[in-house]
């Protein structure tokens, strides 16, 4: 099989927002194949495209009437067929997002299994009866608010939604459901496709004795990627999602038909234990070839925030493989995240030289490389079911998913000659791509850049399983590059001096010695020569760790 995931880098277009070419206001599958020379010409190895099945849309393509079908909004199988051509003709791998852990409550498979209790699809979902005071079978909440059971009056009975009431989740330890899924991803495989992103991919399989979800311990910190005081993280999710038959009865079935096809999984993990789960569904060839977390979509932005999150996957993963993200189309976009309000360009730049910096493979989120910030929306805009149901204490994910700002100039910065689905902010039209494409100082120019610099970085595109032990043997430690002339450094400074990126540091630079404590004198860590960008242009500095006393110290040359 051609491992091309290995170190790749991975773009996310989310369809409604990249490209439209019909002017209905609402991108489609024409629109992101005329834009895929942007794409390839960033320099990343791989597209990923969010669903574009055919779907009532009450989660905006994550609830699938029809795994086989184009939605028409998106435009049709040709158009499809179409964009994958155009695709491999750019040397661009594709990626389809396919939804396995539920469909819509639209699809022929749920409404034949709700109709009765001894039909051919009865037992195709999750289906429980009541308690006797006719209250849900468990305590198992719902991510989207409100309890995870509807009651189902043609069955009488409860159905499990770990997401909407729209969104039913399938039972996974059925093995007809599980071959009727390999069907399906096997129609697409049959397109040419080169790999699958696989969503919520931990929810597929749930405890079949329905036991209730433990309380979360005072004060025991949430999982990344759940909402501090929610009712739903007031739980441990062990039973509603993660049951360990999920590797021997659908993974290992999924790796097996990929093998087949040598196409790639890439899996979607969140909550409680999730960086566990990363190890052990990609470790030893038995499950997703590669997975990523919301750890890095959530942790705080802080030296130790990142490697805190790096070294323990690193401790546990052996031979699986990482997939590295600072954004998608469920989160808040980085810059925001991150810097606030008032987030700097220098940090919009340092983004993705940091993301593609890390060890293992990496997925770029559209926008990401013209540092855009989060959207800011009236509540009259909003579409997310989210943000419409815990408005304000959370905006929902419209923010991060308002169409990419083409020109600066053009209606509705060239995204679409009609009124676009979700407004475009006035500051994203600044950081169009017409004006960054012309400015080698931009976010654009930089991200160009470092991904050409990252294929041929030894031991960044590559892991290197030696980091995490020399890391928990002496948590100071900085390993030295294995290519002095490709060695990336990042540094944060505690102080308003903003942040430094540092270009070529070598193994062999002499020590310096730090003046602290009176007339101590420190053996501080080998030189790193970095540029800092700022209002007077770019100026080298040498940056120097005290080895001793921890203590940084810039010196402009």
């Amino acid at each position: 099989m051609d491992e091309w995931w290995r170190g790749a880098v991975i773009y996310q277009v989310y369809p409604r927002s990249f490209q439209d070419t019909n002017g209905d206001g609402i991108g489609d599958l024409p629109g992101i194949t005329q834009r895929l020379e942007h794409i390839a010409a960033l320099g990343v190895d791989a597209v990923w495209i969010s669903p574009f099945f055919k779907s009532p849309m009450a989660d905006y393509g994550y609830d699938v009437e029809d795994y086989r079908q184009v939605d028409p909004l998106f435009g049709t199988l040709e158009d499809f067929d179409a964009l994958l051509r155009r695709a491999h003709e750019l040397g661009l791998k594709v990626m389809i997002d396919m939804v396995m852990s539920h469909t819509s409550n639209r699809h022929p498979w749920f409404l034949e299994s709700r109709s009765s209790r001894d039909n051919h699809r009865a037992d195709w979902y999750v289906w429980a009866d009541a308690r006797p005071d006719g209250t849900p079978p468990n305590n198992w909440l719902s991510i989207f608010g409100g309890v995870a059971w509807q009651w189902e009056p043609r069955r009488g009975q409860y159905y499990l939604h770990n997401f909407l009431i729209e969104q039913p989740d399938l039972n996974h330890h059925n093995p007809a459901v599980v071959a009727a899924q390999l069907d399906e991803a096997e129609f697409w495989l049959e397109r040419g496709i080169d790999g699958i992103r696989l969503d919520a991919i931990d929810f597929a399989m749930h405890d079949p004795a329905l036991r209730d979800n433990p309380a979360r311990p005072a004060g025991e910190p949430v999982a990344h990627g759940l909402r501090a005081g929610t009712p739903y993280a007031r739980q441990v999710h062990i039973h509603d999602k993660a049951h360990p038959d999920i590797l021997p009865k659908l993974l290992r079935p999924l790796r097996q038909l990929a093998d087949r096809y040598g196409v790639a999984l890439l899996g979607e993990l969140s909550g409680d234990g999730q960086l566990e789960r990363a190890a052990d569904y990609t470790r030893g060839g038995r499950g997703l070839h590669f997975t990523y977390t919301f750890d890095l979509l959530s942790c705080p932005f802080s030296p130790r925030g990142l490697r805190t999150v790096l070294e323990e996957l690193e401790a546990s993963i052996e031979d699986g493989w990482p997939c590295w993200s600072f954004a998608n189309h469920d989160v808040i976009r980085p810059l925001t995240r991150f810097g606030g309000e008032h987030a700097s360009g220098e940090l919009a730049k340092l983004l993705p030289a940091l993301l593609t910096s890390l060890r293992g493979s990496i997925c770029l989120y559209q926008g990401d490389e013209l540092g855009l910030p989060e959207a800011e929306l009236a509540f009259a805009d909003l579409k997310d079911p989210v943000g419409l149901t815990f408005w304000p204490e959370s905006k929902g994910r419209d923010g991060a998913r308002t169409p990419m700002p083409w020109s600066a100039d053009r209606p509705h910065g060239g995204f679409s000659e009609a009124r676009p689905w979700l407004p475009i902010p006035v500051n994203h039209l600044e950081l169009a791509v017409d004006r960054q494409a012309v400015d080698p100082n931009s976010v654009l120019a930089k991200t160009r850049r470092f991904l050409r610099w990252r294929p041929g970085t030894a031991g960044v595109a590559h892991r290197d399983p030696t980091l995490s032990r020399r890391a928990r043997a002496d948590p100071d430690a900085r390993p030295a590059p294995r290519d002095a002339d490709a060695a990336l450094r990042v540094q944060s400074r505690p102080d308003a001096r903003g942040v430094y990126v540092a270009h070529g540091g070598r193994a062999g630079d002499r020590p310096r010695l730090c003046g602290r404590e009176g007339r101590t004198r420190h053996q501080a860590a080998r030189l790193r020569c970095v540029f800092r960008t700022g209002h007077r242009g770019e100026r080298r500095w040498l940056i120097s760790r005290c080895a001793t006393c921890a203590r940084r110290s810039a010196t402009p040359r």
